[in-house]
């Protein structure tokens, strides 16, 4: 033990009249080490982004279809939905004995390339986000009137809109959508940042969704028919229809038996999906980008560690009259060996600790950017058992590069003398 300490010493000692070199080595493996580890935090806030985007509802129902169909446009807001299904339908749902509540969505129109999603106040109570976390108002309140709604994040930060501004929806989506300009709405509040399609969503109540349809019919204004914002209140704007349920269950442990009975309802086609599983599906659909990412992440940390080795190799030609001095005082082959391990395993480490520091100080500092941005919640913490794996595998990697310099090191202690030959 005594004698490896002693080993420790000279190699810092050596390292040291050579740190400028070394230095750079450093930095090429403390990138490598930031890039591996940096990718794992993405892929891993990706997927719990994605995963989370809907939490604590045990089911979403829609109209018959493919269960990722319907959390894409229900969850996600993506695409189109198959068909909608009727307000009776929905009651239905609500009232079954197993229901503990459920939130109604209605959605097709947008605003400026953003969703429009129609829905009671009760989604701002119940609806939950990566492990549970609730909505809360940046600012403002939610929707209480007809044209009142309220904005998610992303909307408000991109579009430059705050409380009491007005807005003007359109019908359907894409650039040659119809407004609605004759019913402007007011923002009422801002959705403090979530990274989940809430950020990308605007909110208005289901009675607002029938009042701007109420003069329309096939996707268009109805021809000599208008009905202004001021007479559409004496209406009754009870929905016919809406796109999605999301339901909560008293007891989780009726899901399936309620999934059952939701499919085979005879009264309309229904579909019922537990988030979970069908979320699982569509990661494994996309999961192919983790691969490349991680392809790509481990070749350059190869490349870096490529370099320390071709460094320590491209020094040894300068170290043999250091090598045949230590053997001189006593050292033996396996102690040179040794000497150069040591400091490829300090030159690693170092650029390990270096690079996953950094790292955390850049994630720590831009972490309201990434929210903003992409939607990627990065949170202070220890390391994960991952990254853990992932550090120990590039300082056990680097441990072995350091054996190609340190092996021919040996079998050159063995040859020189104090005057190594040219």
């Amino acid at each position: 033990m005594q004698r490896l300490a002693t080993l420790a010493v000279l190699a810092l000692k050596s390292a040291w009249n050579r740190r400028f070199t070394l230095c750079l080595v450093m930095l090429s493996v403390s990138l490598s080490a930031a890039l591996l580890v940096g990718i794992e935090r993405v892929r891993s806030q990706v997927r719990l982004g994605f995963t989370g985007a809907v939490s604590g509802t045990d089911l979403v129902v829609g109209a018959r279809g493919g269960p990722v169909q319907l959390m894409l446009y229900a969850v996600f807001h993506l695409g189109g939905a198959s068909n909608n299904i009727g307000w009776d339908s929905a009651g239905m749902i609500a009232s079954r004995p197993e229901v503990l509540w459920t939130v109604p969505l209605s959605m097709g129109d947008s605003h400026r390339g953003y969703p429009v999603v129609g829905t009671t106040t009760d989604f701002f109570a119940r609806f939950r986000y990566r492990g549970g976390r609730e909505l809360a108002m940046a600012s403002g309140r939610a929707f209480g009137d007809v044209f009142e709604a309220v904005l998610g994040s992303e909307v408000a930060s991109r579009l430059a809109y705050r409380e009491g501004d007005r807005i003007v929806l359109a019908h359907g989506g894409g650039p040659h959508a119809r407004l609605h300009d004759d019913k402007p709405f007011v923002v009422a509040g801002v959705l403090e940042p979530t990274g989940s399609p809430v950020d990308r969503s605007l909110y208005i109540s289901l009675e607002s969704m029938e009042a701007i349809h109420i003069d329309w019919q096939g996707g268009a204004p109805i021809r000599g028919f208008s009905v202004s914002a001021e007479q559409v209140r004496r209406f009754d704007l009870t929905p016919k229809a809406v796109t999605a349920v999301l339901v909560g269950l008293k007891n989780r442990r009726s899901v399936f038996g309620l999934q059952r009975e939701i499919q085979e309802y005879r009264g309309e086609a229904l579909t019922a999906v537990m988030p979970g599983v069908a979320l699982d599906q569509l990661w494994a659909l996309l999961g192919g980008w983790e691969k490349a990412l991680v392809a790509v992440s481990l070749l350059v940390t190869l490349t870096g560690l490529a370099g320390l080795c071709s460094t320590i190799l491209a020094g040894l030609g300068e170290r043999r009259r250091e090598l045949a001095v230590l053997r001189s005082a006593g050292a033996g082959p396996l102690d040179v060996t040794a000497l150069l391990s040591i400091e490829g395993f300090i030159l690693t480490l170092a650029g390990v600790v270096l690079g996953v520091a950094a790292l955390t100080a850049a994630s720590a500092l831009a972490a309201p950017w990434l929210l903003d941005r992409f939607g990627l919640a990065f949170e202070a913490g220890a390391p994960t058992s991952r990254e853990w794996m992932i550090m120990g595998g590039i300082l056990a990697l680097g441990i072995l590069t350091s054996l190609i310099p340190a092996v021919r090191a040996y079998f050159l202690s063995l040859s020189d003398g104090l005057s190594p030959s040219a």
